[in-house]
C-alpha cells in the first residue's frame, strides 16, 4: 500500500532527530538513509528486532507484523506514519 506522492509527515526519534517521511518504502529504510541507528534482523529471517516504541502519532501497517508486539509498539520494517509521529528506539 505504498502511495507516492503522499504528503510528507515529520517524524522524530529519540527526542532529538526529526525528518521528513516522504515516499520511503516503510519507516525502518527512512531511519537508514537518516543514519539513525536502529537494531534489526528483518532481512536476516528474524522477525521483531526493530521493534520501536511509538510515543504519539498514528502509524499504518503495509504488511502484517509476525512478531508480537505491545500496544505502544511498532515494527518500523513494515510501517508508515499516517501522521506526524514521534519513536524511541530501544
Amino acid at each position: 500500500m505504498f502511495v507516492k506522492d503522499k504528503q510528507p509527515t515529520q517524524v522524530c526519534v529519540n527526542s532529538h532527530t526529526c525528518f521528513s517521511f516522504k515516499n520511503e518504502e516503510n519507516l525502518l529504510i527512512a531511519m537508514e538513509k537518516q543514519n539513525i541507528d536502529v537494531h534489526f534482523h528483518c532481512r536476516e529471517g528474524f522477525c521483531g528486532a526493530c521493534r520501536t516504541k511509538l510515543v504519539s502519532g498514528e502509524i499504518e501497517y503495509i504488511i502484517d507484523p509476525l512478531a508480537f508486539i505491545d500496544d505502544d509498539e511498532v515494527l518500523v520494517c513494515c510501517c508508515i506514519p499516517k501522521s506526524d509521529v514521534e519513536l524511541k528506539t530501544y
